[in-house]
């Protein structure tokens, strides 16, 4: 626990009196002065040490002295008529009264008697300055958004103004809303704060405010005299404390028995005697979730009854502000949990193509919307691209999200056509409800091909980086939303070179109050290219790199929307490393596929693999043969691990089960499953496509 203590400076024109920076600034006197600097009054005399008549004393018809600001206040005391008015005081400091008696040292105390040291802070001793206090020490609690602003509000309010220091103790953990805690009541030491010792202003080393000296168990640490943790006892003294929920004088009977408990062992030693301390307990909406303990030193004037109003009101404003950051809290998680499932958690590392995404809300205060970017993988090493941008920024929005989402990626585990996946994205939508509306861009990519087919439902066009540094929008037919129904979408089938770049995007990145969607479309192409020259003809810029760059040139006002940024950098297969056969369904393809496999593992020097592959290959073509009506196809692609694909018009996929000891068959999956790094089953339009895959070397 950090203790973070307030400064002792004086307060500047529209300070606020509860803000600790609004303290009194102690500057060092020069020589041979006894006080604060003389004022002149009225006629022009000086007032002050030695100044006659008496500052207490003013005669009639006479100004009198202007009033002192310091960190506690009170009102003025009226001018009698035909008095010259002081000049008021800055905009929201409240004058203290006594301004008319000396502020040297040695000056009593008007009430006690005691002398005051230079530089104390002077009490309140009015209703007014109370109220006008505690009005100042609210409003510096409710600029607070989040739990620490506001405890911190509460510490830099109170202190020095309303006492010397404050130790405030939160539930832990703190409850949420309706929630109802189990197990027993544990109260943590949130935050301290106390006067300073002494102060270094301006290279300038002041005098200290108190004794020079304090005794080892003063005010000076209050985190290491105390305990951190205190578990609220059931029937306990401070347990009852808390229960009546008003604050209470340190010396008070219940109070005396409570502040062992709350302090520990060695707490006692913080509190001064009489009523130099006030406990109050931090009531919520719904129950008590803390306490706060306000301490005066023994030479400082003590608490009165009055001030425990004023602490009830500080604790009352306090609590309902943690109630309220808690309840904030909790909501933005449930936010940030919620968009982050919607979204992919990582991005997936299919054959050929290497990926990069950016997610930015629109606001930090609005961190769900309905946009989203998914990367599927596809039977043949392919993979869809897709981004969309429902309507709006909300958790409605999000809810919407995360179900065309997940339709989407249904319709692309069927290897669906883009067109049709955006055909039943729009049937989905309008079950949905009439106003869902969406737009998405689905694009797939086939590294043996070097092809990729895009369909587009009313979203801004993809750019192409090419590898030279040539920035292409992509012609792609622009389409109607998603959700208008009765749209027939259309597909192009485009070139997609090796080591070109695909950006798909939302259109918050290029739209905004500040300029319009195909002004900001041209500003992408022209970043994309100016990023690629720094890198080169021969080599694209790094994925990550780029994306950032791209962010890059939203200005201060282009923020509107939510942005879902993806970047696709084509690698492609080279045919070289690409070997594909097509074999009758009859009972010599196994054989013939054991040969063929073993040829092209020679031609790549893979001869280490021919065992495991002949077997798996022979086990996967003879499980397809044998239900097949239709050709079976084999392919071997050759990247940073051996891929073989055998496919057929069989839509039912191969399930691995355990095989009985005298089955004659169903051992083949199961040598799959032990032999082969990963393998799978994906189901086709056309049928199905069972691989494998094994470690090279």
């Amino acid at each position: 626990m950090t203790e973070q203590p307030t400064s002792y400076e004086r307060p500047k024109p529209g300070v606020d009196p509860a803000e600790a920076r609004g303290a009194l600034l102690r500057t060092p006197k020069p020589p041979g002065s006894q006080g604060l600097p003389v004022q002149a009054r009225a006629d022009g005399t000086p007032s002050g040490p030695g100044a006659a008549p008496s500052c207490g004393t003013a005669k009639d018809g006479e100004g009198k002295e202007p009033p002192v600001n310091g960190p506690e206040h009170s009102q003025p005391a009226a001018a009698e008529p035909g008095a010259h008015r002081p000049r008021p005081a800055p905009d929201g400091i409240p004058p203290q009264p006594g301004a008319q008696q000396d502020r040297a040292a040695g000056t009593q105390e008007r009430r006690s008697g005691r002398g005051l040291p230079p530089g104390r802070p002077m009490p309140m001793r009015r209703d007014g300055d109370r109220l006008r206090f505690v009005g100042a020490a609210t409003r510096r609690i409710a600029r607070g958004l989040d739990l620490d602003e506001i405890v911190m509000g509460l510490c830099r309010a109170t202190v020095p103004t309303f006492s010397d220091a404050i130790l405030v103790y939160l539930r832990d953990p703190l409850p949420v809303g309706d929630e109802r805690p189990t197990g027993p009541v544990v109260l943590r030491l949130r935050r301290t704060d106390r006067i300073p010792e002494e102060r270094d202003t301006d290279g300038v080393l002041l005098p200290p405010a108190f004794d020079p000296e304090p005794e080892p168990t003063a005010l000076a640490d209050l985190s290491a005299l105390t305990t951190e943790l205190c578990e609220v006892r059931p029937g306990g003294a401070l347990n009852e404390v808390l229960r009546g929920v008003r604050p209470v004088f340190a010396d008070a009977p219940a109070a005396r028995a409570a502040l062992p408990e709350l302090l520990g062992e060695g707490g006692e030693a913080v509190v001064p005697d009489g009523q130099h301390a006030i406990l109050a307990p931090l009531r919520g909406r719904r129950r008590v979730i803390g306490a706060a303990l306000f301490l005066r030193r023994p030479e400082r004037l003590a608490f009165e009854a009055d001030d425990l109003l004023v602490a009830a009101q500080l604790a009352t404003h306090s609590a309902l502000g943690i109630d309220k950051a808690v309840l904030y809290g909790r909501e933005a998680y449930i936010a940030d949990e919620l968009q982050r499932t919607m979204l992919p958690e990582t991005l997936p590392r299919p054959t050929g193509v290497r990926l990069a995404s950016r997610y930015l809300p629109a606001a930090e205060t609005a961190r769900v919307g309905g946009d989203w970017y998914d990367a599927i993988p596809l039977p043949g090493s392919r993979v869809a691209l897709v981004v969309g941008d429902v309507m709006g920024h909300s958790m409605t929005s999000a809810a919407i999200m995360g179900q065309l989402r997940t339709t989407a990626q249904t319709l692309a585990g069927l290897d669906l056509p883009p067109q049709e996946v955006l055909h039943h994205l729009d049937e989905q939508a309008q079950r949905l409800g009439t106003d869902r509306m969406a737009t998405c861009l689905y694009a797939v990519y086939d590294p043996v091909t070097h092809r990729i087919t895009i369909a587009n439902a009313g979203h801004p066009p993809p750019v192409l980086l090419h590898l030279g540094g040539r920035a292409e929008v992509l012609r792609v037919p622009p389409g109607a939303p998603i959700g208008v129904g009765g749209v027939d979408f259309e597909a192009v089938e485009l070139d997609a070179p090796a080591g070109a770049t695909l950006l798909l995007y939302t259109d918050g990145l290029v739209e905004s109050r500040l300029r319009d969607v195909w002004t900001g479309i041209e500003q992408l192409r022209e970043k994309l290219a100016a990023t690629a020259q720094l890198t080169g003809p021969d080599h694209p810029p790094p994925l990550e790199a780029l994306c950032d760059e791209v962010l890059d040139m939203l200005g201060p006002g282009d923020r509107d929307d939510d942005i879902a940024l993806l970047a696709a950098r084509f690698d492609g297969i080279a045919p070289s490393d690409v070997a594909y056969w097509t074999l009758d369904p009859e009972d010599t393809a196994p054989g013939q596929a054991r040969r063929l496999a073993r040829r092209a593992l020679a031609r790549w020097d893979l001869e280490e693999l021919t065992d495991s592959v002949e077997l798996l290959v022979s086990e996967v073509v003879t499980n397809a043969v044998r239900y097949a009506s239709r050709p079976v196809t084999l392919r071997l692609l050759r990247t940073h691990v051996l891929r073989c694909e055998v496919g057929d018009d069989v839509p039912q996929l191969p399930r691995l089960r355990q095989a009985r000891a005298t089955d004659e068959g169903g051992r083949g999956l199961y040598l799959v499953n032990r032999l082969a790094r990963r393998w799978g089953a994906t189901r086709l339009s056309t049928g199905k496509v069972v691989w494998f895959e094994l470690n090279r070397g």
